[in-house]
């Protein structure tokens, strides 16, 4: 769904119940207050509830990973009235009997972006469907391949997140499938490998992990000619090691995110093509879902895909994309 029809909804809703729209609170509890997509995110939230004039709430851990204060802003949310809490759980597993108990309360809960473990931990997930943004920087990749390393076989480097992390697995298997490669279904955290994977590693999502695992990839496979990266940062380290080798123009970098910085090494050539997310929609229809359950009782529930584009300024026939302005009109971070 895009941003203004969500917003024109929230904007129809209001006008159905203004009286009690001071008395809703609702809470955004995000994995990082420095990260840019976390940021956007919480744009949108702070959108949302000035267009239904209801109350937000914010929190975040100071770290990815730091559930401890992810838990704290649980309780002292629902203690301060929020009837619906956003979160984007650090920590899958730790954090669901936190959840657990504000639920039994009758709060809801819609996790944003990363699922819970299990998933039904929450009401709703409200998140971009990462094997399908895998699937997209597969199939450009298989169709741009050909036309620019003719007769040459493919010769991968997979930059990864960490081990075990499902998000991680279904952009990698996505890809594997977009690219026509045997890969896992998109509820499995394993990683498929084939003969064509010859190298890999885990970057973290970070710039200087993806320069490392691209170094060590290039010193014992110098001939890699595509590089799958699990987003923008990591890609950047990727280019930065294959620049250094002297070989950025013999391999095709393909990522995911969407952010501003992103878009822009696409534009620059750095990276052929992304898939992007939009975390400004995710948090925009949490707030609306949050309204629903305040107003009407009406409670969110499932997964619900917030939608995912190819930008590419090379656009491969057959397949859908956009170019970089249109990426950068809706990415995150500083442009």
């Amino acid at each position: 769904m895009k941003l203004s029809c969500v917003l024109t909804l929230a904007a129809l809703v209001s006008t159905t119940a203004v009286a009690s729209s001071d008395s809703i609170t609702i809470g955004l509890i995000t994995k990082t207050e420095n990260n840019p997509f976390f940021l956007k995110m919480k744009e949108g939230a702070m959108l949302g509830a000035t267009v239904h004039g209801v109350k937000l709430l914010t929190a975040a851990g100071k770290e990815d990973g730091d559930y401890p204060a992810q838990i704290i802003a649980i309780q002292e949310m629902v203690a301060a009235g929020a009837t619906t809490l956003l979160i984007t759980p650090s920590d899958a597993k730790a954090i669901v009997p936190a959840l657990d108990e504000v639920r039994a309360k009758g709060v809801q809960v819609i996790a944003l972006d990363s699922p819970t473990d299990p998933m039904t931990a929450v009401d709703a997930l409200f998140a971009t469907d990462n094997y399908k943004a895998g699937e997209l920087i597969g199939q450009y990749a298989k169709a741009a391949m050909p036309l620019r390393f003719a007769g040459q076989p493919l010769k991968i480097a997979m930059l990864d997140l960490s081990p075990g992390h499902l998000v991680g697995a279904r952009r990698h298997n996505g890809f594997m499938t977009g690219l026509g490669l045997p890969a896992v279904g998109a509820d499995s955290s394993e990683l498929s490998v084939t003969a064509e994977t010859v190298c890999s590693g885990f970057s973290q999502g970070a710039e200087q992990q993806g320069y490392e695992v691209m170094a060590s990839c290039l010193k014992s496979h110098p001939d890699i000619n595509l590089v799958y990266t699990i987003n923008e940062p990591a890609a950047a380290g990727a280019y930065k090691a294959l620049q250094e080798a002297g070989k950025e123009k013999n391999a095709m970098i393909v990522s995911v995110d969407g952010g501003c910085a992103g878009v822009n090494n696409v534009r620059a050539g750095k990276i052929a093509a992304t898939a992007q997310q939009y975390p400004l929609t995710m948090a925009a229809m949490g707030v609306d879902a949050a309204v629903a359950w305040a107003r009407h009782g009406k409670k969110a529930s499932g997964y619900v895909d917030t939608g995912v584009t190819l930008i590419a300024d090379k656009p491969m026939p057959g397949l859908a994309s956009k170019d970089t302005q249109a990426g950068l009109n809706a990415c995150f971070g500083a442009k």
